[in-house]
């Protein structure tokens, strides 16, 4: 069982910025803008702030933003996790949960910079229930909404999205295995069978030389996408 540390400061906090891979219009400058706002409002001392770039269904353990702010949570000693709102914490309810008693652990609570269910009492415990609900059903929406638009497209003969992880676009717009990214996906798929974390993966494939169509190495997000492939990255 994991340590729990005495309760932190109440007038130190540690911000975390979400930006979705779902919804971008609140992206990172925005929230980080907000959080500052909120700490001058409330003479809080914003001790620092972590950033994920990456879905709101991702588990706790592959988000290295939101590992690095419950470290600075203990470091700092703080007393809130804040963020500029519920659906930038998780948009899946029981991920949610676990993070509320990740940071609960580190001697803080989260706060919403909006002020929403943001209190101690059983009404507004339910209200942020509430909202995890509904973030959760939104991304549902989300997703079945860009599933739905992509088998429109390929109604009509068009390609849906971009050439997909795996595959290069042909002259005659048909789709070719591209064999250094299929290895790519099997070395994920092997190293997941492992045991390891996506986090640990894209650790590892930045330290063997692994690189992404831009040539930077792969992201946590890009490595997850290929983690949901199957063998054959479709």
């Amino acid at each position: 069982m994991a340590q729990r540390h005495k309760p932190g400061s109440p007038t130190v906090a540690v911000g975390y910025v979400r930006a979705s891979t779902e919804r971008q219009e609140l992206g990172p400058e925005a929230q980080r803008a907000e959080l500052a706002r909120w700490a001058q409002r409330n003479t809080i001392t914003l001790a620092a702030v972590h950033e994920d770039a990456l879905s709101g269904g991702t588990e706790i353990e592959d988000r290295p933003g939101l590992l690095a702010a419950l470290e600075a949570i203990r470091a700092h000693r703080a007393g809130v996790l804040v963020i500029s709102r519920r659906d930038r914490l998780a948009r899946d309810v029981v991920i949610a949960a676990t993070i509320e008693r990740a940071v609960q652990r580190a001697g803080a609570r989260v706060v919403s910079a909006d002020g929403v269910g943001g209190g101690d009492s059983p009404a507004e415990a339910f209200q942020r229930s509430i909202l995890d609900a509904v973030a959760q059903f939104e991304r549902a929406l989300i997703r079945e909404r860009t599933r739905a638009a992509l088998r429109a497209k390929r109604a009509r003969g068009e390609r849906a999205g971009n050439v997909p992880w795996g595959f290069r676009a042909a002259m005659d717009g048909r789709l070719e295995a591209r064999e250094d990214e299929q290895r790519v996906t099997e070395r994920v798929h092997a190293l997941r069978a492992e045991g390891l974390p996506l986090r640990a993966i894209t650790r590892t494939l930045a330290s063997d030389g692994v690189s992404g169509r831009t040539g930077r190495a792969l992201t946590l997000t890009q490595v997850a996408r290929i983690a949901r492939l199957s063998r054959t990255g479709t």
